[in-house]
């Protein structure tokens, strides 16, 4: 190979050499294709002597003598794992990424020393017998678990090698796993509710028909349940909403802290029911974002309404912004603007932290009912704020309350100053999600 290189470096020479000479252009044409016929040549000859030069590099082996170094390259830089087999079922070569899947190097083994799967195994038997492709799924699963698609086939030029690639599906199978849970949760959420309203149904159509006093009460709880049926249609249409726009970018500018002054005073009578007072910071001068007005008032909303559910009674809940140069990791050193909606509740402990923002995912699932809750506030509020190119940062530590930033980046990345008077920060676990 690294004489066909020399060949083909002379030839550019010799090329360049007559572009610069007072040559007519055909006979430089001509002398080009013909420094360039003698490099091909050069490469081409190497090529199809490489099998003297695999011998070396595989022991000796005549069916992995076969392959020349150029097919050993290919093979070599393919992302998906692969391996060639001869008549006997031994490994005559096998590429990094195969090595990797197995944990092992499988080069002279015997494929039953390499794959314990049987029905992979039953599969490369197969095609060794009767030449036939065959396809199977299985799973490794140590030291992390992982999903493959195995092809075999037989090659029909002499020798007869026999190869197996290896299709990695482990994100899609995790992805429809995942999906057969959002389902599987959104039913159940669904059914819990729908069970309770025809329940009652039932009840006044018999026994209570003319029991004025239960009358009323089931009414007053089937409008409940009707409510947080609703309540979860809603949050499920408007993740999916957010979902399918994830990916574009908003180009409106919007005012941060006039957003979330929209959002506390929408949630004012839900924070008197409660005896909570929701403090928003008084700031001037805050540079602008380039964001989706309507999102980013859900998402101030849901983090809002989160803290006044959750808080104390009779406790406050306070808003609060700040200039956070280049805080969002992958941006060149932009500005970003932190919101943070802070209680002063109970707190979230610890091991919670890291699933908030799964979807159905509730720390006191009693209480979260109780109070109205859907268990997808949250991941609505990750993926608005992925639209827009920010973070969601949560520090909590129990008895002390918990602080949720939301880092959305400027749209000039400037940098105002701005100093509100904040709360005292919580000293406990902070995790970015």
């Amino acid at each position: 190979m690294r004489r066909a290189a020399w060949g083909l470096a002379l030839g550019i020479a010799a090329g360049a050499l007559l572009m610069t000479s007072h040559v007519p252009q055909r006979a430089i044409v001509t002398a080009a294709c013909a420094a360039g016929a003698v490099a091909l040549a050069l490469l081409a000859g190497r090529m199809l002597s490489g099998r003297v030069e695999s011998t070396s590099l595989s022991g000796g082996d005549p069916n992995a003598a076969a392959l020349t170094p150029l097919a050993r390259e290919l093979f070599e830089r393919l992302p998906d794992p692969l391996l060639l087999l001869d008549a006997s079922g031994r490994v005559v070569f096998a590429n990094t990424g195969m090595a990797n899947a197995v944990g092992t190097d499988p080069q002279r083994k015997p494929i039953t020393a390499v794959l314990r799967v049987p029905a992979v195994l039953a599969a490369i038997e197969r095609t060794l017998q009767t030449g036939e492709p065959a396809t199977v799924a299985f799973s490794i699963p140590v030291p992390v678990e992982r999903h493959y698609q195995a092809y075999a086939t037989r090659m029909e030029q002499s020798p007869r090698l026999t190869a197996l690639l290896l299709h990695d599906i482990t994100s899609v199978i995790r992805a429809e796993q995942a999906r057969a849970d959002f389902v599987a949760n959104a039913s159940h959420e669904l059914r819990t509710p729908l069970a309770a309203v025809s329940g009652f149904i039932d009840t006044l159509k018999g026994h209570a028909r003319d029991d004025e006093g239960a009358r009323e009460q089931f009414l007053d709880i089937m409008s409940q349940e009707a409510g947080r049926m609703r309540r979860l249609i809603d949050d499920l249409l408007s993740l999916t909403r957010i979902e399918l726009n994830e990916h574009v970018p908003p180009a409106g500018l919007v005012d941060i802290s006039a957003v979330a002054r929209n959002a506390a005073a929408a949630l004012q009578g839900l924070a008197k029911a409660d005896n909570v007072t929701v403090a928003v910071a008084d700031v001037r001068n805050l540079p602008q974002i380039r964001g989706d007005r309507d999102e980013l008032i859900q998402l101030f909303q849901n983090l809002i309404h989160n803290a006044i559910k959750y808080g104390r009674e009779g406790g406050h809940v306070w808003v609060d912004f700040a200039l956070a140069p280049g805080a969002a990791p992958g941006r060149r050193g932009g500005a970003m603007i932190a919101v943070s909606v802070k209680d002063d509740g109970e707190g979230i402990p610890r091991e919670a932290i890291p699933r908030l923002t799964e979807r159905f995912y509730r720390v006191d699932v009693k209480r979260s009912r109780e109070r109205g809750g859907t268990g997808l506030g949250l991941a609505i509020v990750k993926h608005i704020a992925n639209r827009h190119g920010g973070r969601l940062a949560v520090e909590s530590k129990p008895g002390e309350g918990s602080t949720f930033t939301v880092l959305l980046p400027t749209a000039n990345g400037a940098n105002s100053a701005v100093s509100p008077a904040a709360p005292p920060p919580i000293s406990g676990v902070t995790e970015v999600l």
